[in-house]
């Protein structure tokens, strides 16, 4: 009667731990399905893909613009802003260029070399404005990316997935799989074992 408990009990651990097991293969599918539809697209389509450096050559602060309506958004959430233009001398063939925050401030207004988030200050974003130029104009000499195809004329200060963010993107995917699928080879192995044992 302990026996039949015994090995009752123990089906009952195996079955959840299969369980387990497979829910952590499944979820790391799912994730790794939303991050192929999400960033991955996002950093095969940048083609600011070298690494130089850039010295400033100016940095002015124009007119106020409007920052341009997303799609989906409703009008409330364009609201003028100082655009700050950024130019720089690219080393690494001597031009002079126009520099942006990221690949999706060139998308989002070419004019600027930085769009603000929304905000309803706007004494506070135009504080933040200032404080980024005179940062520009302290610190001259900085890294930048730029297209070495030459389809870009322009450069970014930081790219919105490098290879590294990557990487990490899929790493923790990656651990959950390969945990999901030691814990079913366990089972499986335990199973065997017990199988093999009453069998002799």
């Amino acid at each position: 009667m302990l026996a039949k408990k015994l090995v009752t009990a123990q089906k009952r651990g195996e079955t959840r731990a299969l369980c387990l097991g497979l829910g952590m293969v499944a979820c790391s599918m799912m994730m790794y399905f939303f991050i192929g539809i999400t960033i991955v697209p996002f950093y095969t389509k940048s083609v600011w893909t070298t690494e130089t450096v850039c010295k400033v050559l100016k940095a002015n602060i124009k007119d106020e613009v409007l920052r341009p309506n997303s799609e989906g958004s409703e009008d409330e959430d364009i609201f003028p802003y100082p655009c700050l233009q950024v130019w720089v001398n690219l080393t690494a063939s001597g031009q002079e260029v126009m520099l942006y925050q990221t690949e999706d401030t060139l998308e989002r207004n070419p004019k600027c070399s930085y769009v603000p988030g929304k905000s309803e200050n706007s004494k506070e974003v135009k504080a933040q404005i200032e404080t980024i130029a005179s940062n520009f104009k302290k610190y001259q000499t900085f890294p930048c990316y730029y297209d070495p195809g030459g389809t870009q004329t322009n450069v970014i200060l930081s790219r919105l997935y490098p290879p590294k963010g990557l990487l990490f993107a899929f790493l923790w995917p990656t651990l959950m799989f390969t945990g999901g699928c030691l814990i079913i080879v366990l089972v499986k192995i335990s199973q065997y074992v017990s199988v093999l044992s009453a069998w002799q």
